[in-house]
């Protein structure tokens, strides 16, 4: 019975986990299906790209103090709703890209 209920609770918990690629849906409009656009012309290609940098730009758009190209105001909408792990999600998501 002890091993039914961590099973249990390990497969609630996982359901709850932030999703990489779902979160990332919204971003292949500007960045591409595997990140290998330039976001409107003006960003680097983010295929692959580390999650720790990816982290560190996110955030500082969420928080409003990172203006890359002209691009804050457009990404700060974007990831205005996502909590620390669901930036680390698609952080990892990116990351893992090939």
């Amino acid at each position: 019975m002890k091993k039914y209920a961590i099973a249990m609770l390990f497969a609630g918990s996982t359901l709850l986990m932030a999703d990489g690629a779902a979160l990332y849906a919204k971003c292949v409009g500007c960045h591409g299906a595997n990140g290998e656009k330039a976001a409107l012309g003006k960003s680097a290609v983010i295929t692959g790209q580390d999650a720790a940098k990816t982290v560190e730009q996110l955030k500082g758009y969420k928080a409003g103090t990172l203006n890359q190209k002209g691009m804050g105001g457009l990404m700060k909408g974007q990831v205005a709703s996502m909590s620390d792990e669901d930036i680390q999600a698609v952080a990892d998501y990116i990351a893992a890209m090939k």
